[in-house]
């Protein structure tokens, strides 16, 4: 079957040197974009993290610190990146709470401008855990009756993660075949950053899920006490999260102006 899209989306994996958002780095990223016409067009990198990958983390996805030795940084690498998902939306295996942040994050430090304002992200894992509660390796074999070779490689497991999507879409007459839907369907609770620090509260706006000022409103907080943001600034939080709050914080300081 063929998704129905009406803009490209890309899906990918990422394989890194641990699962710290903040402090980890991509060693592989394959990506499989899917025009709404069919047409597919696929692309693996190795990127040197540059830091050491620990020896229980390679025993995991075999990426060595040989084998990336002399490839290019992501900073290198980056813009060829976001040429190739720019104009699409992002589908992956549990994504919204690894991959996409993981993403955003050396981007951030790569100075490329990257957010999810204009796109759709699509969580294949979280389809599959409120259908059917199990991993990869068992969804493909569940949904494609296949054994998935390779597991833990990005091109495999990227290739196994568009073709569940499709039989997941076969299979349930309630999933529908668009991505808007897919993306909701697939989501959580909605957030205003990627690590889930920034909520949005039923009226749809930003509040704090953590800490002393759990719940209360962004804006408010940052309002009464100025010396907050730049002690979350300079804290160990993941640069998407200190994105959003800036923007924030200049949204409201440009809505007193106006």
């Amino acid at each position: 079957m063929q998704l129905n899209l009406s803009k490209p989306i890309c899906f990918f994996d990422l394989e890194t040197t641990g699962v710290n958002i903040s402090k980890d780095r991509i060693v592989e990223i394959s990506i499989l974009k899917v025009f709404p016409n069919g047409k597919e067009e696929s692309k693996t990198w190795l990127v040197n993290p540059e830091m050491t990958i620990p020896d229980e983390v390679i025993a995991i996805h075999g990426v060595t610190n040989e084998k990336v030795a002399n490839e290019p940084t992501f900073k290198e690498l980056s813009k060829e990146i976001f040429n190739m998902i720019k104009d699409s939306d992002l589908g992956g295996f549990n994504s919204n709470r690894f991959d996409i942040p993981l993403l955003a994050e050396e981007m951030l430090r790569a100075e490329v401008d990257f957010d999810m304002k204009n796109r759709l992200a699509i969580d294949v894992q979280t389809i599959f855990h409120k259908m059917e509660q199990r991993t990869l390796t068992a969804a493909y074999k569940f949904y494609c009756d296949k054994n998935l070779e390779g597991a833990h490689s990005a091109e495999a497991d990227t290739n196994a993660t568009y073709q569940v999507l499709k039989a997941q879409i076969s299979k349930y007459e309630a999933i529908e075949n668009d991505t808007k839907f897919l993306a909701e369907f697939s989501s959580h609770k909605k957030f205003a950053d990627f690590a889930g620090f920034i909520a949005y509260n039923k009226e749809g706006k930003e509040c704090f899920s953590f800490g002393k000022h759990k719940g209360k409103l962004v804006v408010d907080v940052l309002e009464k006490e100025p010396g907050y943001f730049g002690w979350l600034l300079n804290a160990d939080f993941p640069l998407y999260t200190k994105k959003v709050l800036t923007a924030i914080k200049l949204r409201n300081f440009n809505n007193k102006l106006s």
